[in-house]
């Protein structure tokens, strides 16, 4: 129970990669705030899971590209759970399509979720943090935001922005012992990749020299250590969780 006591917003917590972070983190001591868009069954199934096992979490629904509804939401979770001391940016979107047909809503519609949403959550959290000089941000990037992928220019470019984004507020907090850090997964088995055809699956594998899928769990436990302790001076980083595809 090593995150007894703090308390923990997990943006896009409903299903995925973000509902395996707010088991671990639940599993760890935290109490956690679900955030989520649509899908409530989803992400009240979270909640319920957590609760059975003897841990607190609540739901929070706001669309993170809102700046407003963020801060309301931020303000909210302060006054239930009294603190907020871990953030994880996950929510994210794909619009995919090659450039030369993209509309512009959908770069438009990924850079204001997985980008712009990260800077309104970080920003909002940025005072309450600053006042208890402790904080944990753990921004969710992608292997496709370092290596790039035809297709997915939006989305590359949100996740390699976040690169940036990681990397500045870690500077601009760091005084305050507050760390800034990033994962980044490659492919990992959730709904999305399970959708995808055999022959895809075939060549996403051969590019990845451990030649397997990763799992939730995988991501989940590279955020819960830079949420801990043990990663109290490490700021500024990516932990890559990718099974060798990408290595930087």
């Amino acid at each position: 129970m090593i995150l007894e006591g703090k308390a923990a917003l997990v943006t896009g917590g409903s299903r995925g990669i973000g509902r395996a972070i707010a088991l671990r983190l639940a599993a760890m001591g935290a109490r956690v705030a679900i955030n989520y868009v649509s899908k409530p069954d989803a992400a009240q199934e979270v909640v319920d899971a957590i609760k059975a096992a003897d841990g607190d979490a609540g739901l929070y629904k706001f669309d993170v590209a809102e700046a407003t509804a963020v801060n309301d939401g931020v303000i909210k979770i302060i006054e239930d759970f009294g603190r907020l001391d871990i953030l994880v940016n996950n929510a994210g979107i794909t619009r995919d399509g090659l450039l030369m047909k993209m509309k512009e809503e959908s770069w438009d519609q990924v850079l204001d979720t997985n980008l712009k949403g990260a800077y309104n959550c970080i920003k909002a959290v940025n005072r309450p943090m600053m006042k208890q000089r402790w904080g944990r941000i753990i921004n969710i990037s992608s292997v496709i935001g370092f290596l790039g992928n035809a297709g997915q220019a939006n989305y590359a470019a949100a996740k390699a922005g976040l690169t940036g984004l990681t990397r500045s507020m870690a500077r601009e907090l760091a005084s305050r012992n507050i760390t800034v850090n990033g994962v980044a997964p490659g492919y990992i088995d959730t709904d999305m990749t399970r959708d995808l055809g055999d022959e895809v699956k075939e060549k996403v594998l051969a590019e990845i020299p451990m030649r397997a899928m990763g799992s939730v769990e995988d991501v989940a436990g590279a955020v819960a250590y830079l949420a801990s302790d043990d990663a109290r001076y490490i700021t500024g980083q990516f932990i890559h969780v990718n099974g060798g595809m990408f290595m930087g």
